[in-house]
C-alpha cells in the first residue's frame, strides 16, 4: 500500500497516490487547449471528458432509448429511469430515490432546511436550480425558446418537454407493457399506478 504522507490516506497504487497527492498541492498538470479554455485539471481522464464540453462528442449510448452521454458514469445512471431502480431510501418517510444527490435535496424537506435564498425577495429555496429559475420571475429572463413555435421557457426542462409536441417523441417507455411517455414523472406516475 502506497500512504499518503500529508493525510494517511492509503492506495494499492502509487498512481492513485500521485493522483490523491495533487488534492493537497493544487497541482493541476492536465490543461484544456481549447481556444478561450483556461480550465485545467488533476486526471489526464477528466481533462478527456471535459474536452467532449467544446465538441459535444458523447461516445456512451444507451441501447435503450438511443440518449447519448459524455461520460459512462452518466449513462450508468442514465438506465435507471428504464428499470424504474430507486436505491437511495429515505430513513425518515420511506420514499426512495434513483440518484443518492436526490435523496440529499429530499432531506431538506424533513430539516426544512433551504440554504439558498434570492438576494431580491428573500424567498429561499433547497436547490441552487430552483433559485436560479425563481430569479428569472425578477428579470423577466425566458432564455429557452422552440425554434419551431417560439414560445419561451424559463427553464431548459420546460423546453425539451414542449418540444415534444412538435416532434411527437416519447423517449421514457414502460419496460412492462410498453406505454411510452414524454416525462419520466409521467412514466413513474403509470409504473407506481399499474404495475406496482
Amino acid at each position: 500500500m502506497h500512504e499518503c504522507d500529508v493525510c494517511g490516506q492509503a492506495f494499492p497504487y502509487k498512481s492513485r497516490l500521485t493522483n490523491h497527492y495533487r488534492i493537497h498541492t493544487g497541482e493541476r498538470p492536465f490543461k484544456c487547449e481549447h481556444e478561450g479554455c483556461v480550465k485545467a485539471f488533476t486526471r489526464k481522464a477528466v481533462l478527456t471528458n471535459h474536452y467532449r464540453t467544446h465538441t459535444d462528442e458523447r461516445p456512451f449510448k444507451c441501447d435503450v432509448c438511443g440518449k447519448a452521454f459524455r461520460q459512462k458514469v452518466v449513462l450508468t445512471n442514465h438506465y435507471i429511469i428504464h428499470t424504474g431502480e430507486r436505491p437511495f431510501k429515505c430513513d425518515v418517510c420511506d420514499k426512495a430515490f434513483p440518484k443518492q444527490d436526490k435523496l440529499m435535496i429530499h432531506y431538506r424537506t424533513h430539516t426544512g432546511e433551504r440554504p439558498f435564498k434570492c438576494d431580491v425577495c428573500g424567498k429561499s429555496f433547497t436547490q441552487q436550480g430552483g433559485l436560479t429559475n425563481h430569479y428569472r420571475i425578477h428579470t423577466g429572463e425566458q432564455p429557452f425558446k422552440c425554434d419551431v413555435c417560439g414560445n419561451a421557457f424559463v427553464q431548459q426542462g420546460g423546453l425539451t418537454n414542449h418540444y415534444r409536441t412538435h416532434t411527437g417523441e416519447r423517449p421514457f417507455k414502460c419496460d412492462v407493457c410498453g406505454k411510452a411517455y414524454t416525462q419520466y414523472s409521467m412514466l413513474v406516475t403509470h409504473i407506481q399506478k399499474k404495475h406496482a
